[in-house]
């Protein structure tokens, strides 16, 4: 397995599928350039995960980013992962060190820091909608911040409800409602989670991870019930950032 560790040109990349519309090779290019770093950073697009060891046959890799849906299933490739990462269960950043494979992850940090400045005393519960990778970082952060919280899922057993007992009892008790799913993602934008719009108010606050489109079907229904909503962009730009702190630590 090949690192780029020492290498004045370094590459960095997405693994993931159906990545085409990525905030990320954007979002690095954009920093490589401000900052007169010496990188590129492409999209490496796998149909299964099976294939992601054949990735370093091919390229030179100082660092990866993992997205939808491998975020859980890379992690039997690695060789380590940090104690959140660990605990979590999800890896959405990888530092290679030699052919050693290192899994992270700062999606929980995106997360906090995004929505906590938005919270106020009567945001004491959240209700994630999902239960995918993604959920698992939302929920260790949320543990951080000492919020409980229930999860509802499209199948019984999965989640703490399905998407059908979700009334006004359980909206009215949930202050936070937070989108964990790619639902309403480009270029499915005219989709959106299917919860009682009708029973959120101003005490709500509605955070949707999804950024593409800006303001999701999810967020104008709620925003029309006079919600506070927030997107998924500050919290990828935060991960983003942890990310590339990580790749370039000692």
């Amino acid at each position: 397995m090949k690192g780029a560790e020492n290498s004045n040109y370094r590459k960095f990349g997405l693994v993931g599928r159906e990545i085409s519309h990525s905030f990320s090779p954007k979002f690095f290019k954009n920093k490589f350039e401000k900052e007169n770093i010496q990188a590129s950073y492409r999209l490496f697009e796998l149909k299964h995960i099976r294939d992601f060891p054949n990735l370093f046959a091919k390229h030179d890799i100082a660092g990866l980013n993992v997205t939808i849906p491998y975020k859980e299933e890379i992690i039997i490739f690695l060789d380590e992962l940090s104690p959140q990462a660990a605990e979590i269960g999800a890896v959405n950043t990888i530092k290679i060190k030699g052919a050693h494979l290192f899994g992270y992850n700062t999606d929980w940090i995106g997360f906090k820091n995004s929505i906590q400045p938005l919270l106020n005393s009567g945001h004491n519960q959240a209700l994630i909608l999902g239960t995918g990778g993604a959920t698992k970082a939302v929920q260790y952060a949320l543990k951080q911040l000492e919020i409980p919280f229930n999860t509802v899922s499209r199948q019984a057993g999965r989640g703490d409800f399905i998407y059908s007992d979700l009334n006004e009892k359980i909206i009215s008790e949930h202050k936070i409602i937070i989108n964990s799913s790619p639902v309403g993602s480009f270029p499915h934008i005219v989709s959106e989670p299917q919860i009682p719009y009708e029973f959120l108010d101003s005490s709500h606050l509605v955070y949707d991870l999804v950024y593409n489109p800006e303001k999701t079907k999810f967020l104008q229904l709620a925003e029309m019930k006079g919600a506070k909503i927030k997107n998924g962009l500050e919290m990828l730009e935060i991960q983003a950032e942890e990310a590339w702190k990580i790749w370039n630590s000692k």
